[in-house]
């Protein structure tokens, strides 16, 4: 008997449930005796032994679902070693609830802090192994992860529809989208959408060269400009102070999200009038797109070649487009961060977009 548990953890995001049912009809399909235990919430359901058996009918019917049918919590990686109310320890739990039900591997389908938390599994002698999801696009060593395609085309349109909107004012329109430390998914669908201005993390602004671009498009008769910005992104001056001052700072202000602070910016430096709209966690809601739910399957079913191959201490990512087994060790830990020599922002400054230098 083959028994395999799997939890979704973190963020949710499109394809969840795809990948889910990538690796369970394949193994469904290839064992005859295969036994899924599915944790609820993420890390939480393997702490406290809270888990249901699923069978196969439970993967049908959820290839173009959203969100996940395990449910999923949030468990910081810096929190991990802190030891529960009653004085237990996470990881302990963990391990006990895997050796209780006789566990042959643990799938985890998780962004950076989950990965850190199954490599932590995995020294501890756990056979794991993971899906990389996130819309931030940010896990390292692989091409691409499941939930960021269909988050682009959730914010492109997003900057569609304030398109429509801004030919019809005079008005600087500021797009907030998901993406706290890189700034893959705004620079996709900044492109995308015709954004011209970007602002990601990774490039930190300066408000008179935003300004210096709004004025060059407004003495050339556009009528309006449209900014894509990171919930990130930050000034080149707030890039230079320390993490303490950076978040003091933050404190004396009284802004709702980045897009507000840079837009009271704009205002008073350019006069302008600014408007704000912040898409938020719809970005990760809804149907995933065909091209997420193919990729989801795709690492779902290598996923489970690798289990039935007593693979383990691997993440199934994407390398010249070939899905491919990368050693936990080698993602744990590490962000992919946009660089600014990347290909796609010289072309986007090659375009006339102006990146905020």
């Amino acid at each position: 008997m083959l028994r395999v548990g799997m939890l979704t953890s973190g963020g949710d995001c499109q394809a969840l449930n795809a990948a889910m049912r990538g690796v369970a009809k394949s193994l469904f399909n290839q064992c005859s005796e295969v036994e899924i235990y599915g944790f609820t919430d993420g890390y939480k359901g393997l702490i406290y032994g809270e888990y249901r058996l699923l069978k196969n009918d439970d993967f049908s019917g959820i290839l173009n679902i959203g969100g996940t049918i395990l449910g999923s919590s949030r468990m910081p990686f810096k929190y991990i070693g802190v030891p529960l109310e009653d004085g237990s320890d996470k990881i302990e739990r963990m391990i006990d609830t895997y050796k209780k039900l006789y566990l042959d591997c643990l799938v985890v389908l998780g962004g950076n802090g989950s990965h850190k938390t199954a490599n932590l599994l995995r020294e501890k002698g756990l056979n794991v192994l993971t899906l990389p999801k996130t819309i931030d696009n940010d896990l390292a060593e692989t091409e691409i992860s499941f939930g960021f395609q269909s988050a682009v085309d959730i914010a492109t349109n997003a900057i569609d529809c304030i398109h429509t909107t801004a030919a019809s004012h005079s008005r600087v329109f500021i797009v907030e989208l998901m993406g706290h430390k890189t700034g893959w998914l705004t620079l996709h669908a900044g492109i995308a959408g015709g954004a011209d201005i970007i602002l990601i993390p990774e490039i930190p602004y300066s408000i008179e060269a935003i300004s210096q671009a709004i004025a060059k498009r407004t003495a050339s008769g556009k009528r309006f400009t449209i900014i894509a910005a990171a919930e990130g992104a930050i000034s080149k001056e707030e890039a230079a102070m320390s993490k303490k001052e950076l978040k003091l700072l933050r404190k004396q202000e009284n802004y709702a999200s980045t897009a507000y602070r840079i837009g009271a910016a704009i205002e008073e430096k350019t006069g302008q009038e600014v408007r704000v709209t912040v898409p938020g966690h719809v970005q990760r809601g809804g149907q995933p797109v065909a091209y997420d739910r193919v990729l989801a399957t795709r690492l779902g079913v290598r996923a489970a070649e690798l289990i039935l191959n007593h693979e383990y201490g691997y993440m199934v990512g994407v390398k010249d487009n070939k899905i491919v087994k990368i050693s936990l060790c080698d993602v744990a830990g590490k962000t992919k961060m946009v660089d600014p020599g990347n290909e796609l922002i010289t072309q986007a400054r090659q375009l006339g977009i102006c990146l905020g230098e």
